[in-house]
């Protein structure tokens, strides 16, 4: 059997690249030279068992047919903070499929800005006329909307990554599907909970305009509010310090009919849930949180924050690839047959979960993510 190369990260002119090599074999289209080989993954108690099967499974069906080599790109907003892991999985499938690949993102920090949109669009207009057969791309929203339509239109396979585009303009899209996420924080949280009544009140997203926030938000309040419980949803304060947003939340949560009973922070600044309990003189109130921001983290170890969830960035990298291959190998139809168990009855949409890490959890957690290089 052959196992294929890594290479690592390279910065280059105003993209920060990521090639995948190949073995160095030639393989000519249709001949079958050598079965895929996945890397083996660490066994542990985040490991996600299913995630993993499907990926197994994507495989042993490619095998079952003629290997061929492939271009394809991944196309990242940044390759730092939520996005290096995503890179480090995307780089790893694609020296474990041998397929020429890359993975790049606009240069600098920025996430959102007209120069970024403009350089992602160039770079998936790029990929398409050097001959990139698939292309994994975070969008930045309708900014490269055309330029998705152009590329399938030339016959290039799209899968969307984090963020999502019109159905109708790529294959599939893989990541965090956020209504179930929501749902599972409030789960999470329920445990913890005294019997209704009770008001939990949600830091989360109530403003139009940002899909994946409402409808995290809108998970957990139906998930909440069918368990009995009232729910005050607080729009989190992303811009300006802590206190601006304290002080919105302590005003709802002197408001409560009935009184607050436990707190749910569904965004990376979910540590200001734990700051209002204090700051309301009730550090006893149970808080959950998503993300893993190092504030977090401080406030799981002091036991203020019971658990968080965290997006499994590295597996949605790390899938990507082998989806775009999985696409030309054995075509859309039978890759999205292998991949049901992971879309939760919507046919377009693969979800990757995401890691319920309890307080007591969080040394081993950390030890999990440097297993499979996927620290931030």
């Amino acid at each position: 059997m052959r196992v294929m190369g890594r290479c690592r990260l390279a910065v280059c002119g105003l993209t920060l690249m990521t090639a995948a090599c190949g073995s160095g074999e030639s393989i000519s289209a249709g001949e079958k030279v050598a079965l895929l080989t996945r890397a083996p993954t660490p066994a542990n108690e985040f490991t996600p068992v299913e995630l993993e099967a499907t990926i197994d499974n994507l495989v042993a069906e490619m095998n079952e047919n003629a290997i061929e080599p492939m271009h394809m790109a991944i196309l990242l907003k940044t390759m730092t903070g939520f996005f290096a892991p995503v890179a480090t999985g995307a780089n790893r499938a694609m020296g474990e499929l041998g397929v020429t690949g890359n993975v790049f993102a606009p240069s600098g920090e920025a996430r959102g800005g007209v120069e970024s949109q403009a350089i992602q669009t160039e770079q998936i207009k790029d990929m398409v006329a050097s001959g990139a057969e698939g292309i994994g791309v975070a969008p930045y929203g309708d900014a490269q909307k055309e330029a998705i339509e152009e590329a399938v239109a030339n016959g290039v396979h799209v899968v969307t990554l984090d963020t999502d585009v019109a159905a109708d303009k790529r294959s599939l899209y893989v990541g965090t599907l956020n209504r179930a996420a929501g749902a599972t924080a409030a789960t999470t949280l329920l445990k913890h909970l005294p019997p209704p009544p009770g008001t939990v009140m949600i830091h989360g997203q109530l403003i139009q305009g940002w899909a994946d926030g409402l409808d995290r938000t809108q998970g957990a309040q139906a998930a909440l509010e069918s368990a009995g419980y009232k729910v005050v949803v607080s729009q989190a304060i992303f811009d300006g310090d802590d206190q601006v947003d304290l002080d919105w939340m302590k005003f709802q949560f002197d408001a409560a009919d009935p009184p607050v009973a436990g707190m749910l922070g569904l965004f990376d600044i979910s540590y200001r849930c734990a700051m209002l309990t204090e700051l309301v003189g009730k550090p006893e109130l149970p808080v959950v949180a998503f993300d893993f921001d190092p504030k977090t983290v401080e406030f799981m170890r002091e036991g203020r924050i019971k658990a968080t969830h965290t997006q499994r960035q590295y597996y949605e990298g790390y899938i990507a690839p082998y989806i775009l291959y999985g696409i030309k190998i054995i075509g859309l139809d039978a890759t999205r047959q292998i991949l049901a168990p992971l879309m939760m009855g919507d046919p377009s949409r693969v979800n990757i979960g995401v890691d319920v890490v309890p307080a007591d959890k969080v040394d081993e957690y950390y030890a999990f993510l440097d297993k499979i290089g996927a620290s931030q």
